[in-house]
Protein backbone atom coordinates (compact mmCIF):
# COMPACT_ATOMS: atom_id res chain seq x y z
CA UNK A 1 0.00 0.00 0.00
CA UNK A 2 1.11 3.57 -1.07
CA UNK A 3 0.29 6.34 1.73
CA UNK A 4 1.93 9.63 1.17
CA UNK A 5 0.58 12.89 2.61
CA UNK A 6 1.62 16.35 1.97
CA UNK A 7 0.73 19.83 3.54
CA UNK A 8 -0.87 21.94 0.79
CA UNK A 9 -1.75 25.74 0.63
CA UNK A 10 -1.66 28.38 2.15
CA UNK A 11 -3.23 26.66 5.55
CA UNK A 12 -0.49 23.43 5.50
CA UNK A 13 -3.79 21.28 5.11
CA UNK A 14 -2.59 17.41 4.88
CA UNK A 15 -3.69 16.04 1.82
CA UNK A 16 -3.18 12.44 1.24
CA UNK A 17 -2.56 10.21 -1.29
CA UNK A 18 -3.23 6.27 -0.50
CA UNK A 19 -2.53 3.92 -3.52
CA UNK A 20 -2.63 0.36 -4.09
CA UNK A 21 0.43 -0.60 -5.50
CA UNK A 22 -0.97 -3.79 -7.17
CA UNK A 23 -3.58 -2.23 -9.15
CA UNK A 24 -2.48 1.17 -9.12
CA UNK A 25 -5.68 2.56 -8.17
CA UNK A 26 -5.33 5.13 -5.86
CA UNK A 27 -7.75 8.29 -3.65
CA UNK A 28 -6.95 11.60 -2.72
CA UNK A 29 -8.62 13.00 0.36
CA UNK A 30 -8.30 16.42 1.23
CA UNK A 31 -6.82 18.16 -2.48
CA UNK A 32 -6.94 21.57 -0.42
CA UNK A 33 -4.42 23.00 -3.04
CA UNK A 34 -0.98 22.65 -4.97
CA UNK A 35 -2.81 20.10 -7.34
CA UNK A 36 0.91 19.97 -9.60
CA UNK A 37 2.36 18.59 -6.26
CA UNK A 38 -0.43 16.15 -5.63
CA UNK A 39 0.05 15.08 -9.45
CA UNK A 40 3.42 14.74 -8.92
CA UNK A 41 2.96 12.20 -6.14
CA UNK A 42 0.16 10.33 -8.22
CA UNK A 43 2.45 10.38 -11.44
CA UNK A 44 5.81 9.39 -8.94
CA UNK A 45 3.89 5.76 -8.09
CA UNK A 46 2.12 5.37 -11.44
CA UNK A 47 -1.31 5.92 -9.82
CA UNK A 48 -4.35 6.65 -11.03
CA UNK A 49 -7.05 8.54 -9.39
CA UNK A 50 -10.84 6.13 -8.68
CA UNK A 51 -12.14 8.95 -6.45
CA UNK A 52 -11.60 12.44 -4.75
CA UNK A 53 -12.65 12.76 -0.88
CA UNK A 54 -13.15 15.50 1.59
CA UNK A 55 -13.18 15.18 4.99
CA UNK A 56 -15.19 18.75 5.00
CA UNK A 57 -15.90 21.42 2.97
CA UNK A 58 -13.62 24.52 4.44
CA UNK A 59 -11.93 25.53 1.65
CA UNK A 60 -8.44 24.55 2.77
CA UNK A 61 -9.43 21.73 2.62
CA UNK A 62 -11.70 21.27 -1.17
CA UNK A 63 -9.70 24.81 -2.63
CA UNK A 64 -8.37 22.14 -5.42
CA UNK A 65 -11.24 19.83 -5.46
CA UNK A 66 -12.63 20.98 -8.88
CA UNK A 67 -9.08 21.68 -10.30
CA UNK A 68 -7.83 17.76 -9.48
CA UNK A 69 -11.72 16.32 -10.58
CA UNK A 70 -10.77 18.27 -14.14
CA UNK A 71 -7.43 16.88 -14.35
CA UNK A 72 -7.91 13.19 -13.69
CA UNK A 73 -11.58 12.93 -14.41
CA UNK A 74 -11.89 11.57 -10.94
CA UNK A 75 -15.71 11.66 -9.26
CA UNK A 76 -15.54 14.20 -6.25
CA UNK A 77 -17.23 12.80 -2.59
CA UNK A 78 -18.24 15.37 0.49
CA UNK A 79 -20.98 14.01 2.99
CA UNK A 80 -24.70 15.83 2.22
CA UNK A 81 -24.57 18.10 4.83
CA UNK A 82 -21.31 19.92 3.77
CA UNK A 83 -22.53 20.85 0.21
CA UNK A 84 -24.04 24.03 1.22
CA UNK A 85 -20.69 25.00 2.99
CA UNK A 86 -18.67 23.68 -0.61
CA UNK A 87 -21.06 25.98 -2.78
CA UNK A 88 -19.89 29.05 -0.59
CA UNK A 89 -16.21 28.51 -1.03
CA UNK A 90 -16.64 32.51 -2.77
CA UNK A 91 -17.46 33.22 0.46
CA UNK A 92 -15.16 31.20 2.06
CA UNK A 93 -12.36 32.85 0.26
CA UNK A 94 -13.54 36.36 0.70
CA UNK A 95 -13.22 35.63 4.85
CA UNK A 96 -9.98 34.93 4.10
CA UNK A 97 -8.86 37.38 1.75
CA UNK A 98 -8.04 35.29 -0.80
CA UNK A 99 -9.08 34.53 -4.96
CA UNK A 100 -11.95 31.91 -5.24
CA UNK A 101 -11.01 28.92 -6.70
CA UNK A 102 -13.55 27.41 -8.97
CA UNK A 103 -16.95 25.05 -7.96
CA UNK A 104 -17.52 21.72 -9.14
CA UNK A 105 -19.78 18.93 -9.37
CA UNK A 106 -20.21 16.72 -6.31
CA UNK A 107 -20.89 13.09 -7.60
CA UNK A 108 -21.43 11.53 -4.77
CA UNK A 109 -22.04 11.63 -1.39
CA UNK A 110 -19.99 9.78 1.81
CA UNK A 111 -22.04 8.21 3.87
CA UNK A 112 -21.64 6.73 7.67
CA UNK A 113 -21.34 3.31 7.48
CA UNK A 114 -20.50 3.61 3.94
CA UNK A 115 -17.04 2.55 1.98
CA UNK A 116 -14.67 3.75 -0.57
CA UNK A 117 -13.03 1.31 -2.43
CA UNK A 118 -9.63 1.48 -4.56
CA UNK A 119 -7.88 -1.87 -6.17
CA UNK A 120 -7.94 -4.02 -3.80
CA UNK A 121 -7.90 -1.46 -0.58
CA UNK A 122 -10.64 0.53 0.45
CA UNK A 123 -11.91 3.35 3.32
CA UNK A 124 -14.31 3.39 6.04
CA UNK A 125 -16.26 6.45 6.31
CA UNK A 126 -17.81 7.80 9.61
CA UNK A 127 -19.68 10.68 10.01
CA UNK A 128 -18.03 12.39 13.00
CA UNK A 129 -19.88 16.55 13.04
CA UNK A 130 -19.06 18.72 15.18
CA UNK A 131 -16.09 21.08 13.08
CA UNK A 132 -19.12 21.34 10.29
CA UNK A 133 -22.21 19.54 10.11
CA UNK A 134 -20.53 16.67 7.55
CA UNK A 135 -17.49 16.42 8.79
CA UNK A 136 -16.16 12.59 8.27
CA UNK A 137 -13.22 10.20 9.56
CA UNK A 138 -11.71 7.83 6.92
CA UNK A 139 -10.73 4.85 8.45
CA UNK A 140 -8.37 2.29 6.58
CA UNK A 141 -9.09 -1.14 8.56
CA UNK A 142 -6.15 -3.46 9.07
CA UNK A 143 -4.10 -4.83 12.12
CA UNK A 144 -3.29 -1.40 12.96
CA UNK A 145 -6.32 0.94 11.54
CA UNK A 146 -5.30 4.54 10.06
CA UNK A 147 -8.10 6.80 10.89
CA UNK A 148 -8.33 10.14 8.66
CA UNK A 149 -9.59 12.28 11.05
CA UNK A 150 -10.05 15.69 8.64
CA UNK A 151 -10.34 18.79 11.79
CA UNK A 152 -11.95 16.72 13.99
CA UNK A 153 -9.33 15.78 16.17
CA UNK A 154 -5.63 17.11 16.47
CA UNK A 155 -2.56 15.74 18.11
CA UNK A 156 -3.83 17.24 21.47
CA UNK A 157 -6.19 19.47 20.28
CA UNK A 158 -9.73 19.21 18.25
CA UNK A 159 -11.09 20.98 15.60
CA UNK A 160 -12.55 24.75 15.88
CA UNK A 161 -16.04 24.77 16.53
CA UNK A 162 -16.66 28.94 15.96
CA UNK A 163 -16.41 28.74 12.20
CA UNK A 164 -19.83 27.96 9.55
CA UNK A 165 -21.67 24.97 11.23
CA UNK A 166 -19.23 24.11 13.99
CA UNK A 167 -20.84 22.73 17.42
CA UNK A 168 -18.74 21.81 20.28
CA UNK A 169 -21.05 19.45 22.03
CA UNK A 170 -21.05 17.84 18.38
CA UNK A 171 -17.91 17.35 18.18
CA UNK A 172 -17.26 15.93 21.61
CA UNK A 173 -19.99 13.31 20.66
CA UNK A 174 -18.26 12.30 17.64
CA UNK A 175 -14.68 11.85 19.13
CA UNK A 176 -15.63 10.35 22.35
CA UNK A 177 -18.28 7.92 20.24
CA UNK A 178 -17.06 7.20 17.52
CA UNK A 179 -13.24 8.15 17.68
CA UNK A 180 -12.62 7.12 21.02
CA UNK A 181 -14.18 3.16 19.85
CA UNK A 182 -11.34 2.68 17.89
CA UNK A 183 -8.24 0.96 18.91
CA UNK A 184 -5.59 2.50 21.22
CA UNK A 185 -3.07 1.55 18.53
CA UNK A 186 -4.71 3.18 15.49
CA UNK A 187 -2.71 6.09 13.78
CA UNK A 188 -4.46 9.07 13.51
CA UNK A 189 -3.47 11.52 10.67
CA UNK A 190 -5.25 14.37 11.23
CA UNK A 191 -6.07 17.31 8.74
CA UNK A 192 -3.37 19.84 10.04
CA UNK A 193 0.07 19.32 12.04
CA UNK A 194 1.76 15.92 13.15
CA UNK A 195 0.09 12.27 13.56
CA UNK A 196 -1.07 10.97 16.69
CA UNK A 197 -2.49 7.59 17.98
CA UNK A 198 -5.43 7.17 19.34
CA UNK A 199 -4.14 5.95 22.89
CA UNK A 200 -1.53 8.88 23.34
CA UNK A 201 -5.05 11.31 22.70
CA UNK A 202 -7.19 9.10 25.00
CA UNK A 203 -4.11 9.86 27.71
CA UNK A 204 -2.99 12.70 27.14
CA UNK A 205 -5.87 15.18 25.41
CA UNK A 206 -7.23 17.41 27.29
CA UNK A 207 -10.25 17.72 25.65
CA UNK A 208 -10.69 14.29 26.42
CA UNK A 209 -9.32 13.90 29.65
CA UNK A 210 -11.00 16.77 31.33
Amino acid sequence: MIVEHIPVGLLACNCIVLGDEKTGKAIVIDPGDDIDKIEALLSKHGLTVTAILATHAHIDHVGGLALLKERTGAPALIHEADVPLYEALAAQAEWLGVPAPPVGEIDKNLVDGGSIDFGRLRVDVRHTPGHTPGSVSLVLPQDKPVVFSGDTLFAGSIGRTDLWGGNFDDIMRSIRGTLMALPDEALVVPGHGPETTIGAERRTNPFITK
